[in-house]
Formats: structure tokens, C-alpha cells, sequence
């Protein structure tokens, strides 16, 4: 008896089982969020690091070793071109001259004298060939003498703002030592670096914007740029010029160079990394499909989509990860990229 109650009891459990499992209930289709693939006007933002340069400047030195006796040099003052900025002790090569001055006079008196001589046969030809080439030595030998006391004398090259006085008057110099900087006042250079795949990309006069430290954006375009790309980085070195109050050479600065293109954009959500490529779930017939897609640019929200879809596809875009292909689909609204930022 006992027997017959425990195989009638497990008859029971199963039957109730067996009805649990044949009264589940369908799935319902998964609601999503499509949008409708098409083509859109934007533009692909590639940003560069770049430094800025003054258009001219230049560290100044003396051309000659001596001491300073003149340093004409104050701090952060505007000098125009050729003003004497510092002088070099020159009294040797000042007596050194008036002695060359002299003997230069009296060469030149002889030849006048050797030239009357000669037109009365009072001298040979050989003694004025002589007083001529005493003429002309001596006379090289002032030159020499003069481009010496000018390399003494140290002159602004340009128009510009001094730097920091590096020395005093009284120091000993010497054509390695620094005696301050030179800036010239104007227009500043942006030099920046692109990768070589972009050098397509580069045309003289390309509109740019220029993001200083501060946050400030400055409008330029492509002034020049390299004629090769570096062996060793393999980038390509171009320049901008800016006009700014508030940027001092050698700061960092972005340069985003713009380039318009026309794709198809989806939102970043929508695509699904995978180890072989990239994929999106596309509705088909109500029901989810995998397809495989080739990725262009990015912006913080929006993928370009260069292969894999066509026009009029229509993607999900939320609610990805809850479908399964061949699953079915309910399509709940249908997005457009307004929200998105390109």
C-alpha cells in the first residue's frame, strides 16, 4: 500500500510539471529605438598638438671675445632695427685703424707723386705699379680693421622686445655667451605635426582653429608646411600664423584642421565591438540581423559608417543588447542624430 501511495504521488508531480511547461507563456518581441540610415553633411575634426614661436627671434650674442664697456640692454624695452645694444672694448683695434689711416695717406701721396713722375719719365713704370699696390693693400688693410671694430658693436637685427639682461657691463664675453633675446613684435607662428595619412589634407590656406591653455579659440588657416614627410616620424610639419595679445612664444596650443565629408553617421551605442569587425543590428522582416560594418571617423557620440549598410537600412540604435538575431522586433520610435554632437 505504502508503495502505491508514492508512485501515484511522483504520477502527480510529473502531470503538474508537464503542464507548467506546456502553459509558458510566448516571448514578446523586444521594443527598440530605430533610425533610418542615410547620408549627412559634416566635417572629420583631426586635432594637433602645436607650439608657439615668435615670427622672428633671436638670441643675441657677440661676435668677438673682449669686455663689455657699453650694455645698452634694459629689460622687456622695444629697440628698433640696427640700435647699439652692447660694445666690446675696441681701443687697440681704434689705434690699429688710425695707424692703417696714416700710412694709407702717405701711400696715397706717393702714388700721386709717381703718376706726375711718370708723365715726364722722372720714374720707371715698375716703382708707380709698386705705390699702386701700396694703395690697394693698405687699404684692404683698413677694411679689415673697420669689419673688426663693427663686430664689437652689437646691434639689434630687427625691430622686436627685448628679453632678461643676461650681463653687466664690465663682464668678459665671448661669442658663445648670452647676452639676451630678441622678439620681434607681430603676427606668431603655430607650428603642428599631422600624421602622414593626412597629408592629403593639407592645402595652403585651410581654414584652422587654434585652442590656447586658457580655453580661447583663435580662427587661422595654413600659412606653408614641410615639402616631405620626416623619415624618422613619419609626420609632416606645417605652420599657421595668429595675431594674439594673450599668447607668448614657446606655449602649447591645439590646432583642429577641419575636413568636410559626407557619410553615413550612427550613434556610438548602436555599434557592437567584435574581434573580427565591428557590427550593427539592422530590422529586417521584424526581426533582428547581425551585419558586419567598415568604421570611419569618430566624435564623442557618432560613428561613420563607410561599409556594411545601405540608405534606407533601418538600424536599432537602443535596446541592442536585448535583441537576438532572427528574433522578433518591435520598433518603438524612430530617431533622427538631432542631440548628437558632430
Amino acid at each position: 500500500m505504502r508503495s502505491y501511495y508514492l508512485c501515484f504521488s511522483l504520477f502527480f508531480l510529473a502531470a503538474c510539471g508537464g503542464d507548467k511547461k506546456s502553459a509558458a507563456p510566448p516571448t514578446s518581441p523586444t521594443s527598440v529605438d530605430v533610425m533610418i540610415a542615410g547620408y549627412t553633411e559634416t566635417a572629420d575634426i583631426l586635432e594637433c598638438n602645436g607650439s608657439v614661436l615668435a615670427a622672428e627671434m633671436v638670441e643675441l650674442h657677440p661676435e668677438t671675445s673682449g669686455r663689455l664697456v657699453t650694455v645698452s640692454m634694459s629689460d622687456g624695452a622695444h629697440v628698433a632695427r640696427g640700435t647699439l645694444l652692447a660694445k666690446i672694448n675696441d681701443a687697440e683695434l681704434q689705434a690699429q685703424l688710425r695707424q692703417q689711416q696714416v700710412q694709407l695717406d702717405l701711400a696715397r701721396k706717393n702714388k700721386a707723386r709717381f703718376e706726375k713722375l711718370l708723365l715726364v719719365n722722372g720714374v720707371n713704370q715698375a716703382d708707380y705699379d709698386a705705390a699702386i699696390g701700396q694703395v690697394a693693400s693698405l687699404e684692404a688693410a683698413v677694411d679689415i680693421t673697420k669689419a673688426q671694430i663693427d663686430k664689437t658693436e652689437l646691434r639689434a637685427p630687427f625691430s622686436g622686445t627685448l628679453g632678461l639682461r643676461q650681463v653687466s657691463a664690465g663682464a668678459y664675453v665671448k661669442p658663445e655667451t648670452v647676452l639676451g633675446m630678441l622678439q620681434e613684435d607681430g603676427p606668431l607662428r603655430i607650428d603642428f605635426t599631422l600624421p602622414e595619412q593626412f597629408v592629403g589634407r593639407l592645402k595652403k590656406g585651410t581654414p584652422l582653429q587654434i585652442i590656447t591653455g586658457t580655453g580661447d579659440t583663435l580662427l587661422s588657416q595654413v600659412a606653408a608646411f614641410d615639402p616631405q614627410v620626416n623619415a624618422i616620424t613619419r609626420n609632416i610639419k606645417a605652420r599657421a600664423m595668429v595675431r594674439s595679445s594673450s599668447l607668448l612664444p614657446g606655449a602649447y596650443v591645439k590646432v583642429q584642421l577641419q575636413h568636410p565629408i559626407k557619410g553615413m553617421l550612427v550613434p556610438t551605442q548602436s555599434i557592437i565591438p567584435d574581434a573580427i569587425s565591428d557590427k550593427l543590428m539592422l530590422v529586417k522582416d521584424g526581426k533582428g540581423k547581425f551585419v558586419n560594418v567598415k568604421t570611419g571617423f569618430r566624435t564623442s557620440d557618432l560613428v561613420e559608417i563607410k561599409e556594411g549598410i545601405s540608405v534606407g537600412d533601418t538600424i536599432i540604435v537602443t535596446g541592442v543588447l536585448f535583441v537576438r538575431p532572427k528574433a522578433d522586433v518591435k520598433i518603438r520610435a524612430v530617431k533622427d542624430l538631432s542631440g548628437y554632437t558632430y
